[in-house]
């Protein structure tokens, strides 16, 4: 339980304003005692006043002309106690004198006496959670006598009747009462209890301490719960008798207590105070005019939803209304008490008075507060915080009017209280000028709404500009995730690039123009040229499919690259001096726009930047050339015509890449791509050779021509030409020839004498200029005839131009392919100079394979003789079957008696008849058996002998 002595928590606001009173010139009007609402209609709601001298006043309060007077009744001249309405069956329950009396709610009349009670000295209507409680003219109630409790129900037609007399511990006396639903709860001077209805149970809540004030209670209809004083604390309990949410603190002990919507009202000392129920906040006071020292009554209206509280002094009567959500809102924004605003709206919507569109509404309200107050991240705070905040609300603090998105503003959308929108320049300059101001009137003692932040160290005006610009642009990114109409879009990019340009930051320019977009090109084109910002709208002319536009661009920032390069008439040659000198700037250009000419189809335009691409880096020049990216393929002719003819390498890839992965077969391009790569090769050779003949030559350079030819390809050059002329059958090899012939390229012109079919060549290169065996050998072998391996031995024995006998390698050639040689051919060939211990075992291993060789075909023939036999015998005994038939066979297929009928058998022993025979054809047989696919053996003579 809450300390007594704590202060609740201040949030001052005008939420009740009196809205009207009774006209104390009412004739003879005694001193109020009691006081009761309730409402007829949207249009009149009814007063009942009871007074001291007994009276009953009913007064008619309309929202035109305030409260007047309806109807007047005295009862027994005996003080009004209390007065509840019963609203469903149209009655007052009125207590007087210890006795209890019912009036009809709209005359007054009759006045009816419960005589069955008497001495009552508390009364409380039952308060049903629910609106039906399921009898309509039936009204319950609890009444204290003295220390006993009656629940009662009272039925219009007869006369009450006691349901429950409750014998509780009640020995101090009752104070008050609530009912709600089955529960009771019952104050006494030294506890709270509570007794159930349903159960019949009764028991102590909690007890009260000595010197505690007079026990109240006041029943809170819209939660359904209870609030139990303890002195000034308010303990609210649920129908359980369990503590709910947090205690109620006031300032003192109150008098009496009232309800209206979400708040608690209490009176004491002449003073109103409204606190909120869930969190506890006192919220507003308002000093009552009347009598110094005389009570307070208060009245509310039953349902605890209603927008009206009474409170009666001994000669007055106020009707305090409800003021509207909307004009509190206002009231507190007028204050710049913005958090309270907010969480009064969030309140409203918890509790269904207000809708989240209401609450994005005055987020934005609070958002353009606080941007004309120089707070500008609270303010795009308060902006992402509304979901119905446009972004082009925000476009006239960016752009100046007129311009293209003028009209998509929004207008007249909130309430007036913040100037209308301008440019951020001019909303900071008369920020600051109302800064000087407030200082100047601070010093003349005068108070102002000018934070005090700002009074005591004024911001400067580039700070203020750019916290202005770098928030602007925090709402304009979140923005561009939202799902917004296409021309908003093109706004929110638009102007996303304004702000990024004003604060310098390039990288996200760039990152915002090459990403997908909706930047106007039109409104930045002169922005981003003047400003220097080429590679910027060089990303946004790609981005907007412009092309020719940004590939210009990218052309005139990679002018930089050094002009030696280009007037290199020997360029492939120094492409790693060059790839060294360009710098990262030009890098990226010529990257960029590799990118828009991969995928472009447009042949005119490729070919137009393809040149100075390939004199920056000739890798993306070939990707730029054979990027599948594209949906048409570029003319062969008309690019290979494009191709700087010094820049054999770009050439080279083009080519390969007709050939390997479009499978090209056109002869003209075989045959230009194997003389590349043979003149290719030749330059290649020609500098290995002039270094290895340079002296003192670091081995860096020594692998010069290997890195030159990596540059692109990722095998030596000569090995492409090796594996090319191998492998194509398209090029014309007399041509390449004709390159080659006086080079030292003997392996290559090998492969292309093997091509044109001189055979002895072809073993002379391999043979005696490579020194190959092996691959002589395996040539010989692909020729197929003795003669070839007999023509290597001549080659071995007699080599040409004074060349030394290949003695070793015509043994190994002996040796291997021996058998494909003729003895007497071999003897009469062999030089008298070769030793004859190098040859002796290979010729006589020779003979004697050539001995089993022939007797081995000999046994082969006649095996094969034999099987022949075999296999004709097999199908003469097959053909020579004999089958029994009688009067029981039937067909295996059908089963119809075989008689006299045509019959066929199959190999695996199965009979049909002729019918079923043509049916399942010759080569199946009944059990499924295909013998085409599935092939019967039966053992033959060779097999069973």
């Amino acid at each position: 339980m809450a300390n007594s002595k704590s202060k609740p928590k201040s949030h001052s606001r005008n939420v009740l304003q009196l809205f009207a009173g009774l006209n104390p010139s009412i004739p003879h009007l005694p001193p109020i005692r009691s006081i009761a609402i309730t409402t007829n209609s949207d249009s009149q709601t009814l007063v009942f006043v009871g007074t001291v001298s007994g009276d009953v006043i009913s007064l008619s309060l309309n929202p035109n002309s305030g409260l007047s007077l309806f109807l007047r009744v005295n009862i027994i001249g005996k003080p009004v106690t209390s007065i509840h309405v019963i609203s469903h069956i149209k009655k007052l329950i009125v207590l007087s004198d210890g006795f209890i009396y019912l009036l009809d709610l709209n005359s007054l009349e009759p006045v009816r006496k419960l005589s069955l009670l008497k001495n009552v000295n508390f009364v409380s209507k039952r308060f049903f959670s629910s609106l039906n409680n399921g009898k309509e003219d039936v009204c319950f109630f609890a009444v204290a006598v003295g220390k006993k409790l009656l629940l009662v129900e009272l039925v219009l037609s007869g006369s009450p009747v006691i349901l429950k007399e409750v014998q509780g511990d009640f020995t101090d006396g009752i104070m008050c009462l609530s009912w709600v639903d089955d529960s009771v709860f019952v104050g006494t001077r030294t506890a709270y209890y509570l007794y159930s209805y349903a159960s019949g149970q009764c028991g102590v809540i909690f007890s009260l301490p000595d010197p505690s004030v007079l026990p109240r209670m006041k029943l809170l209809a819209k939660e359904c719960k209870v609030m139990l004083m303890v002195d000034n604390v308010g303990v609210i309990v649920d129908s359980e008798g369990q503590p709910v949410c947090g205690s109620l603190v006031f300032s003192e002990a109150p008098e009496t207590m009232g309800e209206i919507g979400a708040y608690v009202v209490v009176v004491r000392s002449g003073k109103l105070e409204l606190y909120h129920k869930k969190s506890g906040n006192y919220v507003q006071r308002v000093q009552i005019v009347g009598e110094v020292g005389s009570p307070c009554v208060v009245a509310d209206e039953e349902d605890g939803r209603g927008k009206l509280v009474l409170v009666a002094t001994d000669s007055k009567v106020m009707c305090y209304r409800k003021v509207p959500s909307e004009e509190q809102i206002k009231d507190l924004l007028r204050k710049k008490n913005f958090r309270e605003a907010i969480s009064l709206v969030e309140e409203l919507q918890n509790e269904g008075e207000m809708t989240r569109e209401t609450l994005s509404f005055v987020h934005a309200q609070v958002g353009f507060l606080l941007l004309f107050d120089l707070r500008f991240e609270e303010a795009i705070d308060h902006f992402l915080l509304s979901e119905t905040m446009e972004p082009s609300e925000l476009f006239p603090f960016i752009m100046r009017d007129p311009n293209r998105w003028s009209l998509l503003v929004p207008r007249n959308r909130y309430w007036g209280l913040h100037p209308p929108p301008s440019l951020l320049e001019k909303v900071v300059d008369d920020g600051l000028t109302g800064i000087q101001r407030a200082i100047f009137l601070k010093k003349a003692g005068v108070e102002t709404a000018v934070d005090d932040e700002f009074l005591q160290n004024p911001p400067s005006r580039a700070d203020l500009l750019e916290s202005a610009i770098k928030n602007m642009t925090r709402f304009l990114e979140a923005s561009r995730h939202k799902d917004l109409a296409p021309s908003v879009c093109g706004g929110v990019d638009t102007l996303l690039m304004y702000l990024y340009r004003a604060l310098n930051r390039v990288d996200d320019m760039e990152r915002l123009a090459s990403s997908d977009n909706s930047c106007v090109v039109e409104e930045l084109e002169l922005l981003l040229s003047e400003s220097g910002h080429l590679r910027v709208l060089a990303f946004l002319y790609a981005s907007k499919g412009m092309s020719s536009k940004s590939l210009s661009i990218w052309r005139v920032l990679a002018r930089n690259y050094s002009s030696s390069y280009l007037n290199d008439s020997h360029g492939a040659n120094h492409l790693q001096d060059t790839i060294n000198s360009i710098s990262s700037d030009q890098e990226t250009a010529v990257m960029e726009a590799s990118k828009i000419l991969e995928s472009s189809s447009d042949q005119e335009l490729v070919l137009q930047h393809l040149g100075w691409i390939a004199d920056i880096n000739q890798l993306l020049a070939v990707q730029v050339l054979v990027s599948e990216k594209r949906t048409d393929l570029l003319p062969p002719d008309e690019v290979i015509a494009a191709i700087d003819p010094r820049k054999v390498d770009i050439l080279l890839r083009y080519l390969q890449w007709l050939i390997e992965d479009q499978d090209s077969g056109d002869t003209r391009f075989h045959t230009t791509y194997a003389l590349l790569l043979s003149k290719s090769a030749l330059d290649a050779s020609e500098k290995e050779h002039v270094t290895h003949n340079l002296e003192g030559v670091n081995h860096k350079e020594i692998n010069i021509s290997d890195r030159w030819n990596n540059s692109i390809f990722h095998t030596h050059v000569r090995e492409r030409l090796q594996f090319f002329l191998q492998s194509s059958d398209l090029y014309d090899p007399e041509e390449v020839l004709d390159l080659v012939e006086g080079s030292e390229l003997w392996l290559e012109k090998a492969i292309l004498y093997r091509k044109l079919g001189q055979e002895t060549l072809v073993l002379q290169i391999l043979a005696l200029k490579l020194e190959d065996c092996e691959a002589a050998e395996q040539y010989c072998a692909e020729i197929g005839r003795p003669d070839a391996y007999m023509q290597l031995l001549e080659m071995y024995l007699e080599p040409m131009n004074g060349k030394e006998p290949m003695f070793k390698a015509a043994v190994r050639l002996l040796h291997n392919h021996g058998e494909m040689l003729d003895p007497l051919q071999v003897l009469e060939r062999l030089s008298p100079d070769m030793p004859l211990q190098l040859a002796s075992e290979t010729i006589l291993r020779m003979l004697r394979a050539r001995l089993h060789h022939h007797r081995q075909g000999q046994i082969v023939h006649n095996l094969s003789r034999a099987l022949d036999i075999d296999a004709s015998l097999a199908r003469f005994e097959e053909r020579s079957r004999h089958v029994l038939i009688n009067d029981e066979s039937v067909c295996d297929s059908c089963h119809a008696r075989l008689g006299t009928k045509l019959f066929a058998m199959y190999p695996d022993d199965t009979i049909v008849c002729y019918k079923c025979f043509r049916r399942q054809g010759e080569s199946t047989s009944v059990s499924g058996r295909d013998f085409k696919k599935d092939t019967l053996y039966k053992p033959g003579w060779l097999v069973t002998r």
